[in-house]
């Protein structure tokens, strides 16, 4: 199949991506930022001011970098390991797998879907957060660049789930027992430096915490890490999943057997 041909068929698959996020805004777009609406009143409005500053910013201020991220990240996962499951479970997958489309427009045309999901989401907490705080971009290219590089990574992820869950109830173990820990202890709430040491170093292990952090250095000028090793970590799972997800589909599994 040649290029012409096979950007068409990835484009195909975004258009129904995109159409299916649309479609069902209601499941899609509005739980999310009904659910981080939710965390700007309880950890911002009443929590915040019992807390005050953290790293020299108001702790609603603080917080509402990783609020969004987090928001991206889950809905980057959540579209793309929904969407794909389905397609397997619905069998049309396997009408892809016998046209001349190479594996690499199927991953792509999916993990788009995820990120404009994600971006979408992300872009509506923004605008929430800005009813309770003053955010002000610092650095819109790295903020931008971290946004793109997240919500790629977490999409491959979801992808790669998908590929593996067997029955529904597989789609969400991934993300109740993995994602949402490293999340919650990725530096969202909190500053690693108000860690002890030991907790501090093993923090450092967790991937999200770049991501957090990186983010919260684009709007906020501030980080707990090295923006240059936020940026290694984040290209270096982009291009190992997405090898992953490519060996995947090329050996059928979960999909073939």
């Amino acid at each position: 199949m040649n290029l012409s041909l096979n950007l068409i068929a990835m484009q195909t698959i975004v258009r129904k991506e995109v159409v299916r996020v649309l479609r069902i805004w209601v499941q899609t777009i509005v739980p999310p930022a009904i659910t981080m609406t939710l965390y700007f009143i309880i950890f911002g409005n009443l929590i915040g001011d019992r807390i005050g500053t953290m790293d020299g910013f108001d702790y609603m201020q603080y917080i509402a970098p990783g609020l969004i991220m987090m928001s991206v990240i889950t809905n980057s996962y959540g579209n793309v390991v929904s969407s794909f499951f389905a397609a397997k479970f619905g069998r049309h997958v396997e009408e892809m797998l016998i046209s001349p489309m190479a594996n690499a427009s199927i991953v792509i045309g999916h993990v788009a879907g995820g990120v404009l999901r994600g971006i979408l989401v992300g872009t509506l907490v923004t605008v929430i957060a800005l009813f309770f705080t003053d955010l002000r971009v610092e650095h819109p290219l790295v903020t931008i660049s971290v946004l793109l590089l997240s919500s790629i990574v977490f999409s491959l992820t979801g992808f790669i789930n998908a590929v593996f869950a067997r029955k529904f109830d597989d789609i969400s173990i991934i993300p109740t027992f993995v994602l949402t820990p490293l999340t919650y202890l990725g530096g969202v709430f909190y500053s690693i430096s108000l860690l002890p040491e030991f907790w501090q170093t093993l923090s450092l292990a967790n991937p999200i915490l770049y991501m957090v952090n990186a983010f919260r250095y684009g709007i906020l000028g501030k980080a707990d890490i090295s923006i240059a090793v936020a940026y290694g970590i984040l290209i270096f799972f982009s291009v190992l999943l997405f090898t992953v997800c490519l060996a995947l589909m090329r050996r059928g599994i979960g999909i073939r057997e």
